[in-house]
């Protein structure tokens, strides 16, 4: 097994020295820092220039620090030709396992050293490696650096000027956010986001009813809403953080302290409330003799509230799938502790245990060879999602924040450092390659019906759009696994109508309802969800009156504005009582992801197959690009997924600019506790 490197760099200073022999007296011409480095690793040598007058071949090795010729080496580092106008101003040194252990750097020119290191002093280390390439190999939602940068030309190994390429990041969204910011951070300024729509955010969509403010209370989240904090186990009575969204409250201390701490553009997590003992709940149908729909409290008090579920054909052989089923996926207590602290060892343990082959319906019919009216009753028909269960163990977390005045606060926090290098409503149609410049190029029309583009090129391209939209674009030919990722991965559709009232009502109710999400039989409405925020206040107050996903989505979204926004307010009478029809001020929002032109999707779902096949696609620059978004990484629907991909695909550009200093840097400021190159 591999270890974990020590981030290391050493400093070379390289002279011209013309001399009829190799060996001569380096005291005055070579000067190297005291450096140790790690065997298996990656690490940066920088280089300066004694000798502004040098022009030529530069060939550097590494061997004894005694070798007369540098055919006794033991291995090259990298070589390249030096121009005076073209210096580059480091290498990439893959130090290898078998490196020895008492050596030198040394500098050629043809057969002329013109440089040598002091002795470098050479670790193995022993402590096991704790990171991504180790638990996920080539499944991992990383790849391993040292492997990449060994799979590199020597010859590219050398950098120079690579801070000043040009970046087009792709996507407004949190992922291409991070990204810009991630490449401020390590001294990587000339990029520019493109956006198509006349915002930032992505699908983060706070909206402020009724023409307010964020300082006014009265929004709802159309987007995500909340980050699971931390799960109390009761089998072991231990409370554990859900570390993989802890870095959603990295970006938001961050992006504070990037601000001057404004309050304008502050970025405060508050408690959310995930469920309260008086939201509505499912009854099956059932109504109270007042026709209102029971709450969970009622329900848990009294199971009569709640009318018995249809039976099934073979009420045996769906009890012994139900059991199959549960010890199959085994989500034990210490599974979910599994994904909580770390969502990369967990995913790889679940492709092992080939949860990723299943669906829950497909292992019911084919693995346990049931009816398939068995396998319909028990799963439900038409969905084919792998049996992945992180989704359980975030639903899990008895501790949960948002953010106040809306979600919105994170780009908004963005803006004032992204603006300067942002174009808004630009929508690209396409990218191209030029092999001879080996650049890339996004194209765009500002005239629909042109049959002409317009055009601009970069070095590079990280592309945080979803792949529901890239696929629709003219794009290079990319391999075959990437290529079938981009146009077929699939995505949720899901649907969101908040509705505005006068007062916060359901706050004084014979049982109030403070905060919490519940969800009612009535058919379209899904969730029914009350803010956490300005509890027991006099303000005006907002529903979200609906959230629905899958099948049931695609449905309401056919559905006119006025007709959907009926039905809801209905259901909010049923729910409540006359008050809701009292209260109701007519202001309303609605969101349906699947045809908002700029997403054409609420979130990635892939299919059976889908996840663990397409991933290892993401990891691999192609024509210059690299893609990145909650659809590259191992969890959907959820910020960290976007913030996790812009990590990887800015290490990755890193990597491929021959910055190993400054992609350590980002690993170990976002991932280090993960991630290794």
């Amino acid at each position: 097994m591999k270890t974990v490197l020590t981030a290391a760099s050493v400093a070379l200073s390289l002279t011209h020295q013309v001399a009829s022999s190799p060996v001569a007296s380096y005291s005055n011409v070579i000067s190297f820092k005291p450096s140790d480095v790690t065997t298996d690793s990656v690490h940066n040598i920088h280089v300066s220039y004694n000798d502004d007058t040098f022009e030529g071949d530069l060939r550097v090795v590494y061997g004894a620090c005694d070798i007369t010729a540098h055919h006794q080496m033991h291995h090259e580092v990298g070589s390249t030709f030096i121009r005076r106008t073209n210096r580059p101003e480091r290498l990439v040194w893959v130090v290898p396992e078998d490196v020895i252990y008492a050596g030198c750097l040394h500098a050629y020119s043809g057969s002329s050293l013109i440089g040598r290191s002091a002795p470098i002093t050479v670790k193995r280390n022993m402590r096991k490696r704790e990171d991504i390439s180790a638990v996920a190999d080539v499944s991992g939602p990383w790849f391993d650096g040292v492997a990449y940068m060994q799979s590199k030309q020597n010859n590219a190994s050398f950098v120079s000027e690579e801070k000043n390429k040009k970046i087009a990041i792709v996507g407004g969204g949190m992922s291409g956010l991070l990204t810009s910011l991630l490449l401020d951070s390590v001294g990587i300024h000339n990029w520019h986001i493109t956006e198509s729509s006349q915002r930032i955010g992505g699908r983060i969509r706070t909206k402020y009813l009724n023409g307010t403010t964020p300082d006014e209370y009265q929004y709802q989240e159309m987007g995500p809403m909340r980050f699971p904090v931390s799960v109390k186990y009761s089998d072991t009575n231990e409370t554990l953080d859900i570390q993989d969204h802890k870095m959603v409250f990295q970006l938001g201390d961050t992006l504070n302290k990037l601000n001057g701490n404004k309050s304008d553009v502050a970025v405060k997590f508050i408690p959310w409330i995930q469920a309260n003992r008086n939201n509505p709940a499912n009854s099956n149908g059932y109504r109270l003799p007042n026709g209102r729909i029971p709450s969970a409290a009622q329900i848990a008090a009294n199971s009569s509230l709640r009318l018995p579920s249809a039976k099934p054909a073979d009420p045996e052989a769906a009890e012994l799938a139900s059991k199959k089923m549960e010890e199959f996926i085994d989500f034990t207590p210490e599974k979910s502790r599994k994904v909580a602290t770390n969502i990369y060892k967990a995913h790889k343990q679940a492709i092992e245990d080939g949860i990723f082959q299943w669906s829950e319906a497909a292992y019911i019919k084919y693995a346990l060879n049931m009816s398939e009216d068995t396998a319909d009753f028990v799963a439900g028909s038409g969905d084919n999602s792998p049996l992945w269960f992180y989704d359980d163990t975030y639903f899990a977390a008895t501790t949960w924040r948002t953010i106040d005045k809306g979600l919105e606060s994170l780009p908004r926090a963005f803006y004032p450092l992204v603006k300067d290098r942002l174009t808004l409503g630009r929508k690209i149609t396409g990218l191209s390659h030029d092999a001879t410049t080996n650049k890339v190029s996004l194209t765009w029309r500002d005239d629909p019906l042109s049959m002409e583009v317009e055009s601009e090129s970069y070095d590079y391209a990280i592309v945080s759009a979803p792949f529901s939209k890239v696929r629709l674009w003219n794009l290079p030919k990319y391999s075959s696994l990437l290529s079938r990722a981009i146009s077929s991965m699939n995505y949720q559709q899901s649907c969101k109508v908040a509705l505005h009232y006068k007062t916060r009502f359901w706050e004084h109710l014979d049982a109030p309802i403070i905060g919490g999400c519940g969800s009612v039989d009535i058919p379209g409405v899904g969730s029914v969800c009350y803010p956490s925020y300005q509890i027991n206040s006099s303000l005006p107050g907002v529903i979200l009156a609906s959230y629905t996903s899958g099948t049931a989505a695609r449905s309401l979204a056919a559905l006119s504005t006025a007709d959907h926004v009926g039905m809801m307010q209905r259901a909010m009478i049923e729910v409540h009582g006359p008050i809701a029809a009292e209260q109701f001020t007519g202001n309303y929002e609605r969101q349906c992801w699947e045809v908002d032109e700029h997403q054409a999707g609420a979130w990635a779902a892939p299919f059976v197959g889908q996840q663990d096949l397409y991933l290892p696609a993401y990891y691999k620059t192609e024509f210059q690009t690299v893609f990145v978004g909650e659809h590259t990484s191992y969890t959907h629907a959820w910020i960290f997924s976007a913030l996790d991909s812009a990590v990887r695909g800015t290490v990755q550009v890193l990597l491929d600019m021959g910055l190993v200093d400054e992609a350590k840097e980002v690993v170990e400021t976002w991932m280090g506790r993960w991630i290794h190159i």
